[in-house]
């Protein structure tokens, strides 16, 4: 995610003409409700929760369901365009879908903020000590909670 003052439109435009090509190369569908549910995570740098996006969607369509969304994110989560935040059970759009990778968060508790950081060497050693104790990880997640910048100076 990028920090507070940047072209969102721009960002977030970027964001689903990459997700359109990925789907493009790996002969996947993206359809109009994939579009819109990514759009909606993409609005701004704010987590985004499940039910949330429904309510979103019901604005265009009242007949839309929670199965439909959850699917809709299953899909996105599968193919690396968002991320889950498990803390607080939501999410926000990657910045880097076009393979997997290991990430942190910095989630700010104030306005909701969340910046995507990527620092190879702390999952690295992350690994690297869970191995050292027996533990065979299969993914991680490191979530950081605190006060952006911006929130700081308020």
């Amino acid at each position: 995610m990028k920090p507070h003052c940047h072209r969102h439109a721009e960002c977030k435009q970027s964001a689903i003409a990459h997700a359109e090509t990925i789907c493009q190369k790996r002969g996947l569908r993206f359809t109009p409700l994939r579009r819109r549910v990514l759009e909606l995570i993409w609005d701004n740098h704010e987590v985004s929760r499940a039910y949330d996006l429904l309510a979103a969607l019901q604005q265009d369509d009242p007949r839309a369901k929670p199965p439909t969304v959850y699917r809709t994110l299953d899909f996105l989560l599968e193919q690396g365009f968002i991320h889950r935040i498990e803390s607080l059970n939501a999410f926000v759009g990657c910045d880097h879908p076009e393979k997997r990778h290991e990430f942190q968060l910095l989630i700010c508790t104030d306005c909701g903020v969340v910046e995507e950081l990527h620092l190879p060497s702390l999952s690295e050693d992350l690994y690297r000590s869970a191995r050292s104790h027996g533990f065979k990880p299969d993914s991680q997640t490191m979530e950081v909670h605190g006060r952006c910048a911006r929130c700081q100076a308020d």
